[in-house]
């Protein structure tokens, strides 16, 4: 018997085929920037978490050129992922040096969330985030269905976040009036529901990792180096980087501190060598 595919499918089973191809090849020669438990190894850079919070292509592949030796991961966010698409990943990826986190806080009903996460796994970063609002079927559903060796980090509370702002959001006094608490309650719901790591800020970090374990990767934004301190920040929750890591910091997110430097590549030295001095 023989059987008739219409042009539009073969087409689409076409490009099904190659992106799969063009992930196997990627799955084969990356390599993954494992937590210091999985990687004793570890240098101080491969801390650093850099974010290429930039709105074109050629404004994040100057910085990516210029910092993937010095850096861990670099973090793609919304804003350069929707105006640039699956092409700036391949792009840093083919660079070379640091590895990619794909900053995406995927939150959406169960089924959705499990679709777009396999579709972003396709691209192979190190890290997708998954927001963890909605509880654990959410992030069981991702966990039960990843593809690959793509790992799933929670979202706990973000660091612009306080406590006056979860008051006005409902939120329970005692979590609003200890925050620990609640991105506890979140990193247990993640890591049971079979999550690799979770984000959080610096001042709950420790806490989590005393109760949870070490073996759950956490990845601390708000970073903020002594030198670079300012009064106005929007980041409200903020610590340094040898207090991050101090307090069991796998990964630290920090951007203007380096990106606003003179030279951005010294910046990102010195917050490795404050990250060496807590080792």
């Amino acid at each position: 018997m023989k059987l008739f595919l219409c042009k539009p499918l073969i087409q689409h089973l076409e490009l099904n085929i190659q992106s799969r191809l063009w992930r196997d090849k990627l799955v084969s020669e990356r390599t993954f920037h494992s937590d210091t438990k999985e990687n004793p190894m570890k240098e101080p850079k491969d801390f650093i978490i850099f974010p290429l919070d930039l709105p074109d292509y050629d404004q994040a592949m100057h910085y990516v050129n210029l910092l993937k030796e010095h850096v861990g991961l670099f973090k793609v966010g919304l804003e350069l992922f929707i105006s640039q698409g699956p092409r700036i990943l391949k792009s840093i990826r083919e660079a070379g040096g640091a590895g990619i986190f794909l900053d995406l806080k995927l939150h959406d009903i169960p089924a959705t969330v499990k679709r777009a996460f396999m579709a972003a796994s396709l691209h192979s970063p190190e890290f997708v985030t998954v927001h963890c609002d909605e509880g654990g079927d959410i992030l069981r559903s991702v966990a039960e269905n990843n593809p690959g060796k793509t790992r799933i980090l929670a979202i706990t509370v973000l660091t612009s976040l306080n406590q006056e702002n979860l008051s006005l959001l409902g939120y329970r006094e005692e979590y609003t009036n200890d925050l620990s608490r609640l991105v506890l309650l979140k990193a247990k719901t993640a890591k049971e529901a079979g999550c690799h790591g979770i984000v959080c800020s610096g001042h709950e970090v420790a806490i989590v990792k005393k109760e949870l374990g070490s073996e759950l990767i956490a990845v601390t934004p708000g970073i903020r180096p002594e030198w670079s301190l300012v009064g106005q920040d929007d980041q409200k929750r903020i610590v340094t980087p040898k207090i991050a890591v101090e307090r069991g910091a796998d990964y630290i997110v920090i951007g203007r501190p380096i990106r606003d430097a003179d030279n951005p590549a010294d910046a990102a030295k010195r917050v490795a060598d404050e990250i060496a001095s807590a080792l």
